[in-house]
């Protein structure tokens, strides 16, 4: 019997029943749920009261927010005096004060091309053109000597700024190496793959203090006399050439996952190297390896503060000069957290766009 229009509709209209068992059964099922879960939830709400209502005291109620060092020493709570009082200095550190409104406008700017780049609709030539614009504005701000700007030498240069510049550029500059190196790992040549396996390996063998040691002390003891290479730059080489290092492994996973009908489709198609890496292979193998690319990428931006060592002002070390001061010793506590709720900022927003690109990527789902 053929069903009518009318019939059609009302079945349309059935909705499927409601599997909500509401807050109640919801803790039932979850947290009560035998008397061995029970007695794990009373001992977890136990722990909760005795530690949390300590850490907001100490956090919020009793902190002091805009005091001195000998007032917040008097304090029951909290001292974030320190940060309120030396924020520019944590922020900036010797860059010339009257002129830190460019390294903020230069920070606001990096921001806005990486918020409006997390868009892949947006990944276009044009993209590209915003950042070298962006890129080459950023450095005039930094520096200056052009269009009235004083000029402000890289020495002085510290903060937050240095933080971002070391690990943005860092991380940009590494991918692209890492890739190539993982091709040149799998490449029939042996010159070129030997070549590549003796650096992936030597690199991966030592820390990435002693390259930024032997960057910023060994190596300008082989330049010709009169001849000297920025610090900073120094620093940015040794973090790029370390992470791809990582990165060329990881990627280096991914294409070996990749079967070999896909090599033999584009061989099909008449595709050379070139082309079958970009349009097929890459696309792939770089889509399976992004959880664990992007864990390097983030140990990676967490070891730019490894560059105090070689007594670069970044946000660590601007803030430990900062406790170095007779006034605010004894409050590393908060300068500490302050630098960490930063560099988890940073972390968890890498973490965060990798999740969102993967569900992007991930066409195997309906």
């Amino acid at each position: 019997m053929e069903q009518t229009s009318a019939d059609i509709t009302a079945s349309d209209d059935i909705r499927p029943p409601v599997a909500s068992i509401g807050v109640i059964g919801w803790v039932r099922a979850n947290l009560f749920d035998g008397w061995f879960n029970s007695l794990l939830t009373l001992a977890t709400l136990y722990a909760l009261w005795v530690v949390v209502p300590p850490i907001v005291r100490w956090v919020i109620i009793d902190a002091v927010w805009n005091t001195t060092g000998a007032e917040c020493r008097d304090a029951a709570g909290a001292c974030w005096s320190i940060i309120a009082t030396n924020f520019r200095f944590i922020l900036f550190g010797f860059y010339p004060y009257d002129q830190q409104w460019r390294p903020l406008v230069a920070m606001l700017l990096l921001f806005g091309l990486l918020y409006y780049s997390q868009d892949r609709k947006h990944w276009t030539k044009m993209l590209g053109y915003g950042w070298v614009a962006g890129l080459v504005a950023m450095g005039l701000l930094m520096r200056g000597g052009l269009l009235g700007l004083s000029s402000v030498e890289t020495t002085k240069w510290g903060g937050l700024p240095l933080t971002l510049l070391l690990s943005v550029f860092g991380l940009t500059a590494a991918y692209p190496l890492g890739v190539i190196l993982a091709l040149g790992r799998q490449s029939r040549l042996p010159i070129i793959k030997w070549l590549c396996v003796v650096y992936i390996e030597l690199i991966r063998g030592v820390p990435l203090i002693s390259l930024l040691f032997m960057g910023s002390i060994i190596f300008p003891l082989f330049l010709p006399e009169g001849i000297t290479i920025n610090k900073i730059l120094r620093a940015q080489v040794a973090i790029i050439l370390f992470t791809a290092a990582y990165i060329a492994e990881v990627v280096r996973g991914g294409l070996q996952g990749m079967s070999r009908g896909q090599y033999e489709a584009a061989e099909s198609l008449g595709l050379n190297y070139y082309l079958t890496m970009r349009l097929i292979i890459l696309p792939q193998a770089l889509k399976i390896v992004i959880p664990p690319t992007v864990s390097i990428l983030i140990s990676a931006f967490k070891d730019t503060s490894l560059v105090v060592i070689i007594a670069l002002w970044d946000l660590l070390k601007t803030s430990q000069a900062v406790l170095s001061n007779p006034e605010w010793m004894g409050f590393s506590r908060e300068a500490y957290i302050f630098i960490a709720i930063l560099y988890f900022l940073g972390c968890f927003s890498m973490s965060n766009y990798s999740r969102r690109l993967e569900r992007e990527l991930d066409r195997d789902r309906p």
